[in-house]
């Protein structure tokens, strides 16, 4: 899949999250819309075993609904408003089902899906996630994250041939993670917070034939030093701003 997509890969993290509500098809769309490459969503499962996607443990940030994603049915949930708490213009835009955004882009762009069950890591979500892709047809257009190294390992058994990213937070954390968590996950791209991305880590990951995908990149000059020092892509709140840095820097090469 990764080595389609012309680099640095551009990926929209929770679709274009800088101008659209985050993790809804109108924040996806966008992206596309914006020259993303790829999208990034976060999906887990609603009380009735649904795949929903929505990044927070429970729904109280991006809608007026209280309590945990996993205490809510998808009916439940479906009434909620996901874009208000962004922009009054996005009232009434729904949290989406896995299988909506596959029905609306899974065949127009690449996209990572965080798997993002750390609140009941041992639920169905890889099973019910891999069924979808299945159905879809989109085994070859997915990335797999997380932060739950079970969950990987899991959905590795279940789309073998799907890529796998470890997200690895910052700091020394991020070094215990990159270390001893991925002895036990077949990863093919790391997935660092962008502070602690440099020149040494892509050297390291590149010559055991893994790419760098840094998160969450939202300033120019931090984009621009990403892509200097050689980064495989980036996640970003805005693709817009994403590309129009690529371009400039292409620019400057060309003059050179």
């Amino acid at each position: 899949m990764l080595a389609q997509i012309p680099h640095p890969i551009i990926i929209a993290h929770r679709g274009a999250s800088a101008h659209a509500p985050e993790n809804t098809l109108a924040a996806f769309e966008l992206a596309l819309r914006q020259g993303a490459d790829a999208i990034e969503l976060d999906a887990k499962l609603s009380k009735d075993k649904q795949v929903v996607v929505i990044h927070d443990q429970s729904v109280e940030r991006t809608t007026e609904g209280k309590g945990y994603v996993n205490e809510w049915t998808l009916a439940e949930l479906r009434k909620l408003d996901a874009g208000s708490h962004f922009d009054i213009a996005f009232q009434g835009e729904p949290i989406p089902t896995l299988d909506e955004v596959f029905k609306a882009v899974g065949q127009l762009t690449f996209i990572n899906i965080e798997l993002t069950n750390y609140r009941s890591p041992y639920d169905q979500l890889p099973e019910r996630v891999a069924s979808l892709v299945r159905r879809h047809k989109l085994s070859r257009r997915v990335l797999f994250s997380s932060f739950n190294f079970l969950a990987l390992i899991r959905i590795r058994q279940l789309i073998p041939e799907a890529p796998i990213g470890l997200l690895a937070p910052a700091g020394w954390r991020g070094l215990l993670v990159r270390s001893w968590v991925g002895r036990l996950v077949n990863y093919q791209c790391l997935h660092p917070d962008f502070t602690d991305v440099n020149a040494r880590l892509i050297d390291t990951a590149h010559s055991k034939g893994q790419c760098i995908l840094a998160y969450t990149v939202n300033l120019e000059e931090d984009m621009r030093r990403l892509f200097q020092i050689g980064v495989d892509g980036i996640f970003t709140d805005d693709p817009a701003l994403a590309r129009q840095t690529l371009v400039e820097i292409s620019r400057s090469k060309s003059i050179i």
